[in-house]
């Protein structure tokens, strides 16, 4: 199937979705809406891989093939140890494709806002100080400039791994808007 755009019908309901993107992307924030319109779960990644102190969790990879055996799901194609399990079982992918300079700002506003406050995340975890962007190389907003240009790469061969998926590439924020409102919703209608 061809890759489709904010405005092109979907081929039917999805049951299943996916949305990927490069950290930043906005990612968990559409799939949550996703979910909230088809009326599934969505069931967040990195809540299942991160344990206490960042430690990869040891049921990961069981507990993502526990949920996605189910009817219905929505949730972030991440994470390579499930990205074949996740595009096998889904029956629509929804490829997040926005501009470097937009991802990056969100990433950082993200990351910054989460260690000003001390935000609690996943299983008691917390952003680390900031300075640790000058020393980690694996800090996320190194990560996400850094795997921006490979993301992109893989999101776009889904297309030759399941040839019969629908992917929907939405490449602006407008475009996000847009498709919610109209294909998803008479897809979901």
């Amino acid at each position: 199937m061809p890759l489709l755009g904010a405005t092109d019908p979907l081929p039917r309901r999805p049951r299943r979705v996916l949305v990927a993107g490069t950290s930043g992307a906005g990612k968990t924030t559409l799939v949550r809406r996703v979910a909230g319109i088809l009326g599934c779960p969505h069931v967040e990644l990195d809540a299942l891989h991160h344990g206490p102190d960042w430690t990869p969790r040891p049921d990961f990879e069981a507990d993502v093939d526990l949920f996605t055996a189910g009817p219905a799901w929505a949730t972030e194609y991440q994470y390579p140890a499930v990205r074949k399990l996740l595009l096998d079982r889904a029956d629509l992918l929804i490829w997040l494709d926005l501009p470097r300079v937009l991802v990056i700002r969100r990433v950082v506003s993200r990351t910054v806002t989460r260690r000003v406050r001390r935000e609690l995340l996943w299983n008691g975890n917390q952003e680390p100080p900031l300075r640790t962007f000058l020393t980690d190389p694996d800090h996320i907003v190194r990560w996400a400039w850094r795997m921006y240009g490979p993301d992109r790469l893989r999101f776009a061969a889904v297309a030759g791994d399941r040839p019969a998926l629908p992917v929907v590439r939405l490449t602006s924020t407008a475009e996000i808007t847009g498709w919610l409102a109209g294909p998803l919703r008479r897809a979901a209608g």
